[in-house]
């Protein structure tokens, strides 16, 4: 059985056709799970490495993650020039809306919302924005370094959206 997942590139009222807003990179794409599943991957902090690229290892989860203020402890980049650093989440609406704040000191920290809309009986539509809010990378923006969050991101939600479909069959497959 083959699983489908396809990037859409949308254009909206205030988000040119590059995806990005006053520096705010910003993707979407449909993914053939319900929000409940996506938003299943999301909760699980402990796959966070698994689709977020540059993440090389979770080294804890607060457990009440996503909750408001709990953290995924992780480290970024590759070894042995990884940093250890924390994701918080902010705000959190299952299965509609997470908001984190991805920090990766002394480069800076960001804030990605990623919001969960139905597109069917058994789709969803990702959308993920990504702002750097403090620290040198907000000042060092570029069509470059937006280029290169633009295209991480989108990979990002390629990453999510196979942890989602596979994730589901794996669970229907050991019930069956």
């Amino acid at each position: 059985m083959a699983l489908h997942v396809s990037a859409l590139p949308r254009c909206r009222l205030g988000v040119p056709a590059t995806g990005h807003v006053f520096g705010v990179a910003h993707v979407e794409q449909v993914v053939n799970a319900t929000p409940d599943r996506v938003f299943e991957v999301l909760a699980d902090g402990w796959t966070y490495s698994d689709w977020v690229v540059g993440t090389a290892h979770i080294r804890d989860v607060d457990p009440d993650w996503p909750a408001p203020g709990t953290a995924i402890h992780h480290k970024a980049g590759p070894w042995p020039f990884s940093l250890r650093d924390t994701t918080v989440a902010l705000d959190c609406e299952p299965p509609r809306m997470l908001l984190m704040a991805p920090k990766l000191w002394p480069l800076g920290e960001a804030r990605v919302r990623l919001v969960l809309t139905p597109a069917g009986p058994n789709a969803t539509r990702v959308q993920l924005s990504e702002d750097f809010t403090a620290g040198p990378l907000r000042w060092l923006r570029t069509r470059v370094n937006d280029l290169a969050l633009h295209r991480r991101n989108r990979e990002s939600l390629r990453r999510l959206a196979d942890l989602a479909v596979h994730r589901a069959a794996a669970v229907a497959e050991r019930a069956g």
